[in-house]
């Protein structure tokens, strides 16, 4: 071109308003597991472009139902050891309700052969008891007793309060998992009347009312732990009316949710605190008897929207998870999840009796169910056609549904 005149250069300003917030995904980390499905963290922030250089922002300017996951599957070769399974047994009665069993045994991928459970201690093992019916029982003469039915058998059979006693410190909730339309069971209010019949059994227990009050006054018991819930769409306050903790003897209150954790115990009395999402859990620690906070809570419409619409909330003490269907309109990266809170001084119980999330590959992305024990944030990913059990080691659990 050089015989040509050559133009004069030119700038022109095309734009000044600075580009909207986005998330920022660095890459992944190592994977958590040395062979098949782990996790690998991503670190994710919302960043914006300004004169030209990148700032870091508050997550909460960034789209919500946007943000990419800050852990994803990954697979660097397949598992020398896996669990392997005998034939299911025969049912266990003639007629009615049983139950059938299998062996269950860690089997080399190398020799075929079973080597020591210790080699299979970190993959998830399928159910080794199931329910059956063995066809309907000739009606029996005479009257039955109270108690002599038979009644359906699960793996962990769901026991009813006079079956069980009076003692519920560990009583299970149930959640099969489903592919089924079927409703999760609502939540009930049983918890509420207790605590209001029982001066001092608010210890442990699951408040779902709109509003209410809670004497954690002269508890006999060195901690004491309430948990706060309401459906998805709203938050939760809480004013503390009155406080006789002794915090020069260590004395403390402890509020904790999905989205905030805070602790205190001077200036306690009118304080107010906010919850950011729809579930609240407050944790008294007295160590002289006789002290203690009574609370007052309410709830409201939350102010900045923290969940999906294809999210789920479930209370319990049973139900059953059903697979979130998205609306045809949304994005189909968005990560359904179902949240589950129990009493704090319950335990969670998931089981899959059968899962079928597609053929299981080598690649790093594919269909899983995540599962998180939100009180040590650990997850669980199960995949394939794998059945399963898992327990919580709190009150409180989240199941996301991948792809």
């Amino acid at each position: 071109c050089q015989p040509v005149p050559k133009p004069e250069s030119r700038v022109e300003v095309c734009d000044l308003n600075p580009c909207p917030p986005r998330w920022k995904v660095t890459p992944a980390g190592p994977c958590s597991s040395s062979c098949g499905l782990g996790l690998a963290v991503q670190l994710v922030t919302c960043v914006q472009i300004l004169h030209g250089q990148e700032v870091l922002q508050e997550e909460h300017l960034c789209p919500v139902a946007e943000k990419p996951l800050t852990s994803v599957p990954c697979v660097i070769r397949t598992c020398s050891y896996e669990w392997s399974f005998s034939e299911w047994s025969e049912c266990s009665t003639s007629c009615g309700n049983g139950i059938q069993t299998r062996q269950d045994f860690c089997l080399s991928s190398l020799t075929h052969k079973p080597v020591n459970p210790l080699f299979c201690r970190r993959f998830p093992k399928a159910i080794v008891v199931r329910g059956c019916s063995a066809g309907p029982c000739p009606e029996q003469e005479g009257p039955v007793s109270p108690g002599a039915e038979l009644q359906p058998v699960t793996p962990a059979t769901h026991l009813t309060g006079a079956a069980a006693g009076t003692d519920h410190r560990h009583k299970d909730l149930d959640v099969p998992l489903s592919a089924g339309p079927r409703e999760p069971t609502k939540p009930g209010g049983g918890e509420e009347d207790t605590a209001k019949r029982c001066f001092l059994c608010v210890c442990g227990n699951l408040f779902l009312n709109a509003t209410g009050i809670i004497n954690m006054t002269g508890m006999e018991s060195r901690d004491c732990t309430v948990a706060i819930g309401r459906p998805l769409r709203e938050e939760i306050s809480v004013t503390i009316l009155e406080s006789s903790l002794n915090c020069t003897a260590g004395e403390v209150l402890l509020f904790s949710g999905r989205m905030m954790w805070r602790t205190g115990c001077r200036k306690l009395p009118l304080s107010l605190i906010n919850s950011r999402t729809n579930t609240l859990i407050v944790k008294q620690r007295v160590v002289l008897p006789g002290n203690g906070v009574i609370l007052q809570y309410s709830s409201r419409t939350a102010a900045k929207k923290y969940y999906q619409d294809c999210d789920q909330q479930l209370f319990g003490p049973q139900g059953e998870v059903v697979n979130p269907v998205q609306l045809p309109d949304q994005r189909q990266e968005v990560v359904c999840r179902t949240f589950i809170t129990v009493a704090p001084r319950q335990r969670i119980s998931i089981r899959a009796l059968n899962t079928d999330l597609g053929p299981e590959g080598n690649q790093t992305h594919f269909n899983y169910i995540l599962v998180r024990d939100v009180s040590t944030m650990k997850t669980v990913v199960f995949h394939g056609k794998q059945q399963f059990l898992w327990q919580s080691t709190g009150s409180q659990a989240e199941i996301e549904f991948h792809e």
